[in-house]
C-alpha cells in the first residue's frame, strides 16, 4: 500500500477505537477547517493541512514520500537516531528493503504538539461521571506545564536523520493508545473481575504483559491489594501523557475505584492513594505494545494486506486473532 494510504487508515483506525463519540471528533475537524478558512493566505501557508482529517496531533508522517509503497517496515516504540541508523544499515546489507522507520513515541512536531490531544482526556473522564468543567479546569494547567516543558526539545533530531538518509519516519501515538485502552475497556467490561488478582490475571493472560512479566516487568498493584474490590475500573491509557494529579478525589467521587494504567509518577501515585483508589500499572512498554500491534493488526484486516515488521525498541510484533 502507500505511505498515504497507511497514514490514513492509521488515522482512521484511531478514531474507531476512540471511547469519544465520532460526533465529538466530526465536530473538532469541522473547527479546524473553519479556522484554515478564516486564515490569511500568509497564514495558511504555515497551516498543518493534516490537521483537517487527523484529530490526533502525536501522530504524523515526518518524512518520506506519500506515494512510496509500504510493505516491511521497521517498528518501535522508541525510535531515534541510532534506529533510524539501523534502518539505513539493514537496507544496505541485506536484499529486503524496509521501506518505512515506524516509532510508536512522538517526535519532530508530533512531539512538539503532544500536550494538544491531552484535551481528550477530559471527555473520558465525563464519561466516568467527572463533572465536565472540573475536569476541563484541572487538565488545563497540566496541560500548559507540559506545553512548557516541550519547548526546549531538541524535536527535529531523528526528524533530520531520517531526512539525510532518505528514510520515510512516522509515529503513531494516540491511535495506538486508542486501540489498548478501547481493548481493555471493553475486556475488563466482559469479564467483570472481582478482585484485583483478577483483573492481574486478566492482563496476565495477554501475550504482551505475559512477556513483559518473563522479563520481570509484571502488571503489579501500587494501591490497594489483590483482595481489592475491583469495582468500577478505568483503563488510563490514553491521552498524550499523565494527566492532572488532582483528578484522583473527582475520579472517586464520580465511583471510580480501580485505576490500570501505564505508568504514574510517584506524586500521582500518592494522590490516588489518598484518594483511596486502587492503581495497577500494566506497564508501559507492554501496554505501547499491546496498542501498537491492535492497530496494526486492524490495518492489515482492512487492506487484506500483511506487513512484514522488524521490531525494534522494545517493541514485539503479536497478531491478535
Amino acid at each position: 500500500m502507500k505511505l498515504k494510504d497507511f497514514y490514513r487508515l492509521a488515522i482512521e483506525i484511531g478514531i474507531k477505537n476512540d471511547l469519544r463519540p465520532r460526533e465529538e471528533i466530526e465536530r473538532l475537524l469541522r473547527e479546524e477547517k473553519e479556522k484554515y478558512d478564516k486564515l490569511e493566505a500568509e497564514d495558511k501557508e504555515n497551516f498543518d493541512l493534516d490537521r483537517l482529517f487527523n484529530p490526533f496531533a502525536d501522530s504524523r508522517v515526518l518524512v518520506g514520500d506519500l506515494e512510496a509503497e509500504v510493505s516491511r517496515i521497521l517498528a518501535g516504540i522508541d525510535m531515534d537516531g541510532s534506529e533510524v541508523l539501523l534502518a539505513y544499515i539493514l537496507n544496505r546489507d541485506q536484499k529486503k528493503k524496509i521501506d518505512l522507520v515506524l516509532a510508536h513515541h512522538p517526535s519532530g512536531r508530533a512531539l512538539a504538539r503532544l500536550s494538544e490531544v491531552m484535551a481528550l482526556q477530559v471527555d473520558l473522564l465525563s464519561a466516568f461521571g467527572v463533572t465536565p468543567s472540573v475536569a476541563e479546569q484541572l487538565l488545563e494547567k497540566r496541560i500548559g506545564e507540559i506545553e512548557r516543558r516541550l519547548l526546549p526539545v531538541n524535536h527535529n533530531r531523528t526528524v533530520d536523520v531520517a531526512r539525510l538518509l532518505n528514510l520515510p519516519l512516522a509515529c503513531f501515538h494516540t491511535p495506538a493508545d486508542n486501540c489498548v485502552t478501547r481493548y481493555l475497556t471493553d475486556l475488563f467490561q466482559q469479564k467483570a473481575p472481582e478482585r484485583l488478582k483478577d483483573v492481574l490475571n486478566i492482563l496476565k493472560e495477554i501475550p504482551e504483559y505475559r512477556n513483559s512479566s518473563r522479563n520481570s516487568v509484571p502488571p503489579r498493584i501500587l494501591s490497594g491489594s489483590e483482595n481489592s474490590r475491583a469495582g468500577k475500573i478505568y483503563v488510563d491509557m490514553t491521552g498524550g501523557t499523565e494527566g492532572s494529579r488532582d483528578i484522583y478525589e473527582k475520579q472517586a467521587a464520580a465511583g471510580i475505584s480501580t485505576l490500570v494504567g501505564m505508568h504514574y509518577s510517584e506524586e500521582a501515585l500518592e494522590k490516588a492513594k489518598k484518594a483511596n483508589l486502587n492503581v495497577i500499572v500494566a506497564g508501559h512498554i507492554a501496554s505501547d505494545t499491546l496498542g501498537l500491534n491492535l492497530l496494526l493488526d486492524q490495518l492489515e484486516k482492512e487492506t487484506g494486506q500483511t506487513l512484514e515488521v522488524v521490531t525494534v525498541s522494545g517493541f514485539e510484533r503479536i497478531r491478535h486473532s
